[in-house]
């Protein structure tokens, strides 16, 4: 204790007190003080004195420009340095509640820290969705009627029931197969997996057998099968394969975009009867390859229609069935789609002739339906199919809202649960873009399989088992395409990205979940997205991605008869929590600490993602691609669903954070186009408009065209001056 002469003094960069003694007028601090003091001194009578002095000079390095600490109104802290792992950022509340969530700082040696912003702060509050009670349409897929009971070959009988493994029929197989059997011109309509490629292969293997003189292969095609992408040709052409095993002489055939048309047009010229092709590349092959003859064509297919007109391809189906009618005019006719619109029946009334309307609902199975009034199908039939749609029994439908911020971790989150710590999964998981499911394939083969394998996952039941990962889009060469599919199809277990290529017709087995990262343009979409799964009466589950400002597409879903149940976000993201994931048990702990440690797990592989979307200007390009094109594919959404899915209420700022950017890119095509011009490489080709403004149907079609044409782009056309394109026809991409 200092005598009454002693002053106490309150330093600037010291919060203890220092000691002056007046008598020996000398200072004992308990540091060093610096250059220039300025304290208030407060002797023990309590007079108040304001005392200014000066200690021993700093060296001349850390001198700084003369400046005067003020005195009055200062507020003095503890400024010793803390770790960096303890720091907190400057916008950070001064009291932080459980469920705020930890900032994360990166901490590499020689580098600065990087503050990777929280995720689970400034989100949209998810609103409460009540599941409302919808009578869905029902489809019986079974019935006890077998194959034994037509009047078919005994051979093909024995190759349904050896080979296919089939025995009884569905339900549009025992309404179609008669119809067709007897020569009628059909348009069938009936849900995803219900069997349509059977309904039509059937009677057209049992009608070519039953041709005397024998078909021979120089003949030509006898049938013509059209449909909209390339895996669905190969899956066609697998399934006719099968089916006329036991009728040697006769030839089955497919043409499609990717391929090497030379060959094709060799196979043309030795004699294809069952011809399955794309419409672009047939299209192709009917203007320049000349030994192609239709004179014998009794069969015209065409599989999926509502997707070929919905692509625009409504002007080559119309130029193939022109020259089916210039080679040979009689012939049978059948359309097959899941969903039945205008554009089909418009189709329907160029191409067939008295037709017999075929499809299976709840109220009306008893019998086909004749259309009246010529190729005019009853309009109040149409517009009760288009509103409503049928949808397997089996099919588990769900749908979760999450924030932009945490939707890549929550997806993280979900395959990790389904892949890693459960037996026999098998997703489909579908993106907006091409560039989405580059980025995202690139992301999770490079950062979350690692992640998922780390030490912590050593003694997983199933760590043996690693994860799979495939893309399929339209960008992709066609042999890259085949393997995928080829390879995704014979695995028991993986994840596929995709497009909507793989969206229709395709009978991939044991699908155990479909997944909708990006929300549908149309509930019909949504229906033929989820028909990968639940197919031929097996199970299936489907989750679909919202945002909060989204929420309201599930009422679009309910208005045509479709109800989904709702997934927390929560009980999603505690997959990485699970005890085998953190090697550790969680233990008896309260609901906040749990949720907080969620949240640190999940903020911990946002910032895994960031680290490694930012390691390289290549990723980082990568994901500003993916993000352009997210926002683009945004901007297509119809008229109907603006409302819902408008791009002014994206925060692009949240958006990005999806694709592991810190923050929003500025001047994205600036960027992007320096890249291209730094590679010499050119920007896409813009497709010519027919009419002036395109509706949001052709713009979403313009944007898909490139997936299904004929593999052929400009540079092709260009070279054969002979052979101009017409006005009206639109310019191919060249990477298709």
């Amino acid at each position: 204790m200092a005598d009454d002469g002693a002053l106490m003094l309150n330093i600037t960069n010291n919060p203890k007190a220092a000691v002056f003694n007046k008598r020996k007028k000398k200072i004992y601090p308990h540091k060093p003080l610096p250059n220039a003091i300025s304290w208030k001194a407060t002797q023990t009578n309590g007079a108040k004195h304001r005392v200014q002095g000066s200690a021993r000079s700093e060296p001349s390095s850390l001198k700084r420009p003369s400046q005067t600490i003020p005195t009055a109104k200062r507020k003095y802290k503890n400024t010793e340095k803390q770790p960096s792992s303890e720091r907190l950022p400057s916008l950070a509340p001064k009291k932080r509640k459980v469920e705020d969530e930890p900032v994360e700082l990166e901490e590499k040696k020689g580098v600065a820290p990087v503050k990777t912003s929280s995720l689970f702060r400034n989100n949209p509050e998810i609103p409460e969705i009540q599941r409302q009670a919808v009578k869905t349409l029902k489809e019986k897929i079974f019935t006890t009627n077998s194959f034994n009971e037509l009047n078919l070959h005994p051979h093909l009988v024995s190759t349904l029931n050896n080979v296919l493994k089939l025995s009884n029929m569905t339900s549009i197989q025992k309404l179609a197969i008669p119809v067709l059997l007897d020569g009628k011109d059909t348009l069938v309509q009936s849900q995803t997996g219900s069997g349509k490629t059977l309904a039509y292969g059937v009677p057209l293997v049992q009608s070519l057998q039953s041709v005397q003189p024998k078909i021979q292969r120089s003949d030509g095609p006898y049938a013509v099968v059209v449909v909209p992408t390339r895996e669905l040709a190969l899956q066609s052409f697998d399934t006719v394969q099968k089916l006329i095993k036991p009728f040697t002489w006769i030839v089955p055939g497919v043409l499609m975009g990717g391929e090497k048309r030379k060959s094709e047009k060799a196979r043309l010229r030795k004699g294809i009867n069952i011809l399955i092709s794309t419409p672009g590349r047939l299209v192709d092959h009917i203007k320049n390859t000349k030994n192609i003859c239709f004179t014998r064509v009794q069969w015209l297919i065409i599989d999926e229609a509502d997707r070929l007109l919905d692509l625009g391809f409504e002007k080559d189906v119309t130029m193939i069935l022109n020259a089916l009618n210039a080679a040979h005019e009689k012939r049978q006719n059948v359309l097959l789609s899941a969903t039945l619109t205008d554009g089909v029946n418009r189709l329907a009334g160029i191409s067939l002739k008295e037709p017999v309307n075929i499809h299976i609902t709840e109220t009306d199975q008893s019998k086909p339906v004749f259309a009246t009034k010529g190729v005019k199908i009853e309009q109040d039939n149409i517009k009760k199919d288009a509103e409503c749609y049928s949808i397997p029994e089996q099919l588990q439908q769900f749908m979760v809202l999450v924030p932009s911020k945490l939707r890549l971790v929550t997806l993280s989150a979900f395959i990790l649960q389904k892949c890693k710590f459960e037996k026999n999964q098998k997703m489909i998981i579908f993106f907006s873009s091409c560039e989405s499911v580059e980025f995202h394939y690139t992301l999770f083969t490079n950062a979350l399989t690692p992640y998922s394998n780390s030490k912590t996952l050593k003694q997983l039941p199933f760590s043996a088992c690693k994860m799979l990962f495939l893309r399929l889009h339209g960008n992709m060469e066609q042999e890259a395409r085949k393997q995928v599919f080829l390879e995704f199809s014979q695995s028991k277990m993986g994840v596929l990205l995709c497009t909507d290529v793989a969206a229709r017709g395709l009978d991939l087995p044991e699908i155990t979940w479909i997944v909708q990262y990006n929300a549908p343009t149309s509930p019909a979409e949504y229906v033929h997205r989820v028909g990968r799964t639940a197919r031929i009466g097996s199970c299936g589950n489907g989750l679909l991605f919202l945002t909060p400002s989204e929420a309201e597409y599930a009422n679009t879903l309910v208005s045509h008869q479709i109800s989904v149940s709702e997934m927390k976000m929560e009980d999603i993201l505690s997959t990485l929590l699970m005890e085998d994931f953190k090697g550790k048990k969680s233990g008896h702990k309260s609901a906040g600490v749990i949720l907080q440690e969620v949240r640190e797990s999940a903020t911990t592989l946002q910032k895994e993602y960031e680290n490694y979307v930012h390691s390289t200007k290549e990723t980082l390009l990568k994901a500003k691609k993916a993000f352009q094109s997210f926002i683009r594919a945004y901007a297509t959404y119809p008229a109907s669903l603006k409302q819902i899915f408008h791009v002014k209420t994206l925060h692009l700022g949240h958006t990005a954070k999806s694709f592991g950017l810190r923050d929003a890119p500025q001047n994205l095509s600036n960027t992007i186009m320096a890249n291209q011009q730094k590679k010499n490489l050119k920007p896409r080709v813009k497709r010519s408009s027919l009419g002036g403004k395109l509706s949001a149907k052709s713009q979403v079609a313009s944007l898909l065209h490139s997936e299904y044409s004929n593999g052929f782009g400009a540079r092709f056309y260009k070279a054969k001056k002979q052979r101009k394109p017409s006005k009206g026809r639109r310019s191919q991409p060249e990477n298709i």
